[in-house]
């Protein structure tokens, strides 16, 4: 019997990529650094866990020093700020997931490894459709040493939750992430991103382009 889900990234409840690719953009911009990231950039770049890795993978790529922990700073603030001036609802079925669960007493958690901003500002671009109180449990970079698809947020999620791993069922958009999942060895759902439709998730329990309730199913 399931006891907890767990949405695995800020990617599962609502659609950001391209949000976070025109952010990127807007940084390189902002300091001055001659890149653009187009659509299809993005999505090799997005096989990369963290944005601060992305932006090391490419400046190795094109042999260019660049700080990514200030791409990356400037990009979270430009990210953030279009969040909170701008509503966006959750992605399909993620609604009727939370409402069955929450109705069903099966717990409910968050494991992504962003920010503790970059999560405020999601809650907020929700707009109350969503909200922290409805999550028994939601991670943060701050909580774990190693990224996504390490296991480490995973770990965290149940020890926090008091729930096996055989009782829980994840959700994931990417591949990096679900391996997470995979590695953590929790049963995974894969709820792909736009930018994730084409990648390789046959290591999942299920492939979903909208989410439902068929999740708890054994």
């Amino acid at each position: 019997m399931i006891k907890a889900v767990i949405f695995g990234s800020i990617g599962t409840l609502l659609e950001t990529s391209d949000i976070q690719r025109q952010s990127f953009n807007q940084a390189f911009k902002t300091l001055g650094i001659d890149w653009y990231w187009d659509k299809d950039n993005y999505k090799k770049l997005l096989k990369k866990s963290g944005g601060a890795n992305r932006v090391n993978y490419f400046s190795n790529l094109n042999k260019k020093f660049v700080d990514s922990k200030k791409v990356r700073e400037i990009k979270t603030l430009i990210f953030n700020n279009y969040l909170k001036n701008n509503f966006i609802n959750p992605r399909d079925g993620v609604l009727e997931v939370i409402k069955y669960a929450k109705f069903n007493n099966i717990k409910i958690g968050l494991a992504s490894t962003t920010s503790i901003e970059n999560i405020d500002a999601i809650f907020t671009t929700l707009n109350k459709k969503i909200k922290k109180k409805d999550f028994d449990f939601i991670g943060n970079n701050k909580l774990i040493k190693n990224v996504k698809p390490h296991p480490d947020i995973y770990i965290e999620a149940l020890n926090d939750l008091g729930v096996n791993r055989d009782a829980c069922i994840a959700i994931e958009d990417s591949v990096d992430s679900a391996l997470s999942a995979f590695n953590a060895k929790i049963e995974c759902v894969a709820f792909p991103g736009l930018f994730h439709l084409d990648n390789d998730f046959s290591f999942c329990k299920k492939y979903l382009n909208k989410l439902d309730i068929s999740i708890f199913e054994n």
